[in-house]
């Protein structure tokens, strides 16, 4: 067995608000660099080294979860135009293969008929470690593609446009591209870049028929990032600007692509609105006096609060989510008890009528319905024992069109499992709901284990959505759970406020909380609790196994934010300024405090902490290599128990998200899944 790799110790002093602080692993930032390579290196070593007898296992988990995959497959087309584009994989190539097939003359969809190849993703990785494509924009003519591609992992996109006729690829056009639409003329584009340093996404493009490139708009505030859409009836491309807490529109007519921008409203500090359009009208949701959002319409030419008419009036606790506007129907997506719902309104008939399910947790959205004179309304419904299935609502029959359902190969049998909605009382009162799934035959006596899940910020609730993988961990009486905890939007707008900035540590404590109601009703007992976040569920992981190190057997930390401090108190990197809303600014004392009082890295001691896995990417740029490297360096000079701890870097491109290629991004899983297994006793 390899030893333990140990970072050096290297003196560096910071001094923040009178305190000056030494941080010896600070050097890990320092990335490229032949210490660094050689430490992150030597923890591969020693990680693989650990995990040599688990290759079997791990090899088993990854043939078992990819013969539950339908590998070659077809996702449901989608009508744009004279087209139906689709995506569909094809066993044994990574990447799946964008494409489209003429409409009939009636306007269906002909699987017959000749299919025109837009981007084969995997021609196009050919000798690349990793290949993310994003953005994809077909003009309105049908003729031409803009595409966005990233060949690193640091979400560092280019631009292409590719002609659809012959086949030529132009580009790049533009770099550090962050989106891209077409004007209604299809020769005129528009694009917004990041900033190089912060990546902060700050400025609007224009590159017009005569090839010229025109700077249209630069958001100075850091707060601020800029955005851009189009409505669904093409009639407006859509700049928004927003912080955690306030938002701007502007829009520019798409038929008249020299027009200025135009603004809506004026930002306001905490208010934020997005917009549609239909008929002379645009649909405002909005905050303003409505915490969880109402609907109002105003005269696109004069959209002034005084012209507002209500729509759809505020409820308190029922967050309406999306509005889809339609010519002839208007759909609303709203989220109330942690659950998403639609309501669809008769623009003729001016009646409502809502869909119903029927499970006791599950996750439903909005599909892709681009067409907005579109009789049908598309939709994804799952729950954490249905597979994945697509559906399309009927606005004239009522009638729902199952159009799909995800294939799980190796007879998978929903009845055999259960799901339920638990409701835990946190310690100050607030009921926080926890979905679960298992097997039926599992007994509940606390013997067997449990896998508990959950992320917690930026107001983005956790759906409880199916995964075929997951049937690894239920299939040997792993129970699965995912604690929507404040932080996310589960119960409204009032369930982010409670999670972020100085309410930060109830995040923590809503997970603790909801561990413990596991253990005291016998879903699991400590020393079968596994628990797993990225990112800022990594945070999550950090900030709780510093809490309570006792209550959980293993931790899954994959990119996670533990550094706050450092991280904060440095305005170059990515993300910082941009969410000192979410999380605080660090320059200012009270903040400083609290966020230093939780950071995982900070509050690290001498103590016993559970088994713990961190991976990470080198090329993440949205939590950096080092933040993880320095948490487990440091952690090593200080547990004083003799369970795992192991840091898993991916050095090849890869980027937040990890591998970009299917079959490198299941491996990946399957290794996880097995080292958490593992720490329970389960080795097969």
């Amino acid at each position: 067995m390899n030893a333990q790799p140990m970072a050096p110790q290297v003196a560096h002093t910071m001094t923040w608000h009178g305190q000056t602080v030494n941080d010896p692993w600070y050097w890990l930032r320092e990335k490229d660099t032949a210490p660094v390579l050689a430490y992150l290196k030597a923890e591969n070593d020693y990680t693989e080294a650990c995990t040599r007898d688990l290759q079997p296992f791990a090899d088993a988990l990854y043939a078992e979860m990819l013969g539950r995959i339908q590998q070659t497959d077809l996702d449901v087309p989608v009508r744009r135009g004279a087209w139906y584009y689709y995506s569909r994989t094809v066993e044994g190539q990574q990447y799946p293969i964008r494409g489209r097939r003429a409409a009939t003359p009636a306007g269906a969809y002909d699987p017959q008929a000749p299919e025109q190849v837009l981007l084969d993703h995997n021609e196009m990785a050919r000798g690349l470690a990793y290949l993310s494509l994003i953005a994809l924009r077909v003009s309105d003519d049908g003729q031409q593609l803009l595409y966005l591609a990233d060949d690193t992992g640091y979400r560092q996109y280019k631009l292409y446009r590719k002609d659809l006729a012959t086949g030529e690829v132009q580009g790049p056009l533009a770099e550090r591209v962050t989106g891209v639409e077409w004007a209604a003329d299809n020769a005129t584009l528009y694009y917004t870049t990041e900033h190089p340093v912060s990546k902060r996404s700050d400025t609007l493009w224009r590159q017009g028929k005569d090839g010229q490139t025109r700077q249209l708009y630069v958001e100075a505030d850091e707060l601020y990032r800029v955005q851009l859409g189009r409505t669904k009836d093409r009639r407006y491309l859509v700049l928004e600007i927003g912080s955690t807490d306030t938002w701007e529109t502007h829009l520019i007519d798409a038929a008249r692509p020299e027009a200025p921008l135009r603004m809506v409203l004026p930002r306001a500090k905490g208010h934020k609105y997005e917009v549609e359009h239909r008929d002379g009208l645009l649909y405002i949701r909005t905050n303003r006096d409505a915490k969880d959002f109402c609907v109002v319409t105003a005269p696109v030419d004069d959209p002034q609060p005084a012209r507002w008419k209500p729509f759809v009036e505020h409820h308190a606790g029922t967050l309406v989510e999306q509005v889809h506007v339609f010519q002839d129907h208007l759909v609303l997506s709203e989220k109330t008890a942690g659950l998403t719902r639609f309501r669809m309104h008769d623009f003729q008939t001016q009646r409502w009528t809502e869909l119903p399910f029927a499970e006791a947790a599950y996750a439903a959205s909005a599909g892709e319905t681009p067409e907005s004179t579109s009789e049908t309304f598309r939709y994804s419904y799952q729950s954490l024992v249905t597979p994945g299935s697509v559906h399309d609502f009927d606005f004239k029959s009522g009638s729902t069109r199952l159009m799909k359902q995800q294939a799980v190969l190796g007879g998978y049998d929903a009845t055999q499992y259960a799901t339920e909605r638990l409701w835990v009382a946190a310690r100050d009162g607030t009921r926080v709901p926890v979905s679960i799934v298992y097997r039926k035959d599992r007994p509940r006596d606390g013997s067997v284990p449990l896998w508990l899940y959950a992320y917690g910020s930026y107001g983005l609730g956790m759906p409880a959505a199916f995964s075929s993988w997951r049937l690894s961990l239920l299939d040997r009486g792993v129970a699965f759970a995912i604690a929507h905890i404040r932080g996310g939007d589960e119960m409204g707008e009032t369930w982010h406020d409670d999670g972020m900035l100085m309410n930060k540590k109830n995040t923590f404590f809503d997970f603790i909380d909801c561990a413990e109601h596991l253990v005291q009703e016998q879903w699991t007992s400590p020393q079968g609790l596994l628990i797993e976040g990225g990112s800022a569920g990594g945070l999550l992981m950090g900030a709780v196994t510093n809490l309570r190190p006792d209550l959980f057997r293993a931790v899954h930390a994959a990119v996670p934010f533990v550094d706050v401090i450092n991280t904060m108190m440095d305005a170059s990197l990515p993300l910082t300024v941009g969410e000192y809303l979410e999380w605080g600014n660090p320059n200012e004392k009270p903040a400083f405090d609290y966020m230093r009082s939780y950071s995982p890295y900070d509050n690290l001691s001498a103590q016993a902490y559970p088994a713990i896995l961190v991976t990470t990417s080198y090329n993440d740029s949205q939590v950096m290599f080092w933040e993880p490297a320095k948490y487990v360096a440091k952690l090593r000079t200080l547990k004083t128990d003799a369970n795992p701890l192991l840091l898993k870097t991916k050095m090849e491109p890869a980027g937040h998200g990890g591998a970009s290629g299917r079959y490198d991004a299941l491996k990946d899983k399957a290794f996880e899944v097995a080292w958490m297994l593992q720490q329970v006793g389960i080795t097969r």
